[in-house]
């Protein structure tokens, strides 16, 4: 059964590939964006997707993309960036504002270019990427916490905007996943401190584990709406509170 088009932002690793993979095998005609076009090259030929670059802080790249999307079902906004583990007092404001721009105004640049299609569609349903760091903030974390913070804020506000319209609001806050390149970003390509995140931590949340719930969330019954989600490894009991083994 085709269940639909959908929409994955960041597809080309991570979460965002993994939600692409997830969502073909769940029957949706998957479009899979993000800047690096030979990895959805690469994801598309394999799963049967159609790629298309796609920039989030880009307007005109997203009025692009919206050009090749005549119809949509679902718009999984997952493309994310974490930069810096730096106190406020000392943290780069560009970070912030590099954070801010993806996390937060990328994802309303998508949504408002393809809302009409998700409108039209008679079902839609928007997926916001979140974080537990935009409901809890930790040392160090103040930038992206702070991003997080605001793209819960959209989600919640754009429910209230949208109530009476056949379009369902979800945001998935994922705790710790452990992916091949979040943290390697974050900390600028230093492997030592990326891996020290996980360092004991015996099994971390997969990319294959948000799929699975962002799969979860749109396959409800349409009249069913999952407002958040919050997801974190057992290892996690919250932000500060992470058990980690010493063998």
């Amino acid at each position: 059964m085709r269940r639909g088009t959908a929409v994955v932002t960041g597809a080309s690793s991570g979460i965002g590939e993994a939600t692409a993979r997830r969502l073909a095998q769940e029957g949706y005609d998957v479009v899979v964006a993000a800047r690096r076009r030979d990895r959805l090259e690469a994801l598309s030929q394999e799963i049967g997707a159609r790629a298309v670059t796609l920039d989030v802080t880009s307007p005109e790249s997203v009025a692009a993309l919206a050009d090749q999307v005549p119809q949509c079902t679902v718009l999984v906004n997952n493309a994310g960036l974490a930069l810096g583990l730096d106190p406020v007092a000392t943290s780069d404001v560009e970070d912030w504002r590099q954070m801010y721009d993806v996390n937060v105004l990328g994802a309303v640049r998508v949504t408002q270019a393809l809302l009409p299609r998700l409108v039209g569609s008679g079902q839609g349903h928007v997926v916001v990427m979140g974080s537990t760091a935009g409901r809890i903030v930790y040392e160090g974390g103040g930038g992206y916490a702070a991003a997080k913070h605001g793209a819960a804020a959209l989600a919640e506000t754009l429910r209230l905007e949208l109530s009476g319209q056949p379009v369902r609001v979800t945001e998935i806050a994922p705790g710790m996943v452990a992916t091949p390149e979040f943290s390697l970003n974050r900390f600028r390509g230093d492997a030592d401190k990326a891996a020290g995140v996980y360092q004991g931590v015996k099994e971390p949340l997969t990319a294959e584990d948000i799929a699975d719930c962002v799969a979860w969330c749109v396959t409800r019954p349409p009249h069913v709406d999952i407002d958040l989600l919050v997801v974190r490894p057992l290892a996690q009991a919250a932000q500060h509170k992470v058990h980690r083994t010493t063998s």
